[in-house]
């Protein structure tokens, strides 16, 4: 649904997208991930129509985003990360506004807009000025317009951004919704939203593409075999720690810290070694106090940060 070749975009001796190539497939929801100014937005206006690409071609439902713009225009739903909307108008103004733009009228709009409605659950506000909303309720608002036209291909640009953890989940919750008809493309720097939404994600730093896979796969690049332990401070001396655990078989490196009156020690290990046992009988013989111990956890926290570094 979505293809992408060599994109570029320029801004005078600035290069905010820089020859980026992927793919998304029908039906797939696909996490475009990446810090503040990695050229997510860019891409995303590019695809819409708001920008045109400097070199590089786009296509979205097998129409090019710059010789067809009207057709990709009418396939696609954008919620643009400021969500520009009326606030003038009340909620079913606004509404009726947008699918006038889209060409409904009559029945065709009528019917348009109770979908968008029930989907995003906009019936307690419909006669509200636009104003008058929380932040939750205008997201959703720009949302049904979106999808009022009911198109194949969804491009959302920080659907959650300043948004509560009550309203996070609520939109998050919408767009699981919507999944099962749409092609979904969603622009995000919140790790969490990716993990709980996407089935694919695309890393971009810097304009360009720094790595692509399910969360899974990525969060599983970056982890490194390690076991984390906690023990209590008193009951251990650091020397005795670092020079204990330093002889276990299969131990490479250790980081040792002292926080809130614990040890924690991080011990980086051999490909395939797992000295936990090994860890706990030495506790259980110097009389160290073991509070937690456990591997790390594979997380895509540990890769993004990795990828883009500051």
């Amino acid at each position: 649904m979505i293809v992408i070749k060599e994109l570029s975009k320029n801004f005078g001796n600035f290069t905010a997208v820089d020859a980026v190539s992927f793919t998304v497939s029908d039906g797939e929801v696909v996490g475009f991930l990446g810090p503040n100014g990695a050229g997510k937005s860019s891409t995303l206006r590019i695809l819409a129509g708001y920008l045109s690409p400097s070199s590089g071609t786009a296509e979205l439902a097998g129409y090019d985003v710059v010789e067809n713009s009207i057709e990709v225009r009418r396939r696609i739903g954008y919620l643009p990360e400021n969500n520009p909307l009326y606030d003038d108008m009340d909620v079913a103004e606004y509404l009726e506004w947008s699918g006038n733009a889209r060409g409904l009228f009559g029945p065709s709009l009528t019917k348009s807009i109770r979908r968008a409605v029930e989907s995003c659950t906009l019936g307690d506000v419909l006669p509200k000025p636009i104003g008058l909303l929380s932040k939750g309720y205008r997201q959703r608002t720009g949302l049904a317009a979106a999808i009022l036209h009911d198109p194949d291909i969804l491009l959302l640009d920080e659907p959650t951004s300043g948004l509560d953890p009550n309203q996070t989940v609520e939109v998050r919750s919408l767009i699981d919704t919507l999944r099962a008809e749409k092609t979904v493309l969603l622009s995000t720097h919140i790790l969490s939203e990716v993990e709980a939404s996407c089935d694919r994600v695309i890393i971009l730093n810097h304009g360009k593409v720094a790595a692509e896979g399910t969360p899974a796969e990525l969060a599983a690049r970056g982890a490194r075999p390690c076991v984390r332990v906690l023990f209590r401070a008193d009951s251990a001396k650091e020397e005795d720690l670092r020079q204990g655990l330093e002889m276990l078989e299969g131990v490479t490196a250790i980081e040792l810290s002292v926080q809130n009156g614990q040890w924690h020690a991080s011990l980086e290990t051999e490909e395939g070694a797992d000295p936990r046992e090994a860890v706990f009988r030495l506790a259980s013989e110097k009389g160290w106090a073991l509070l937690e111990l456990g591997r790390e956890a594979a997380s895509l926290e540990s890769v993004f940060r990795e990828l883009t570094p500051r």
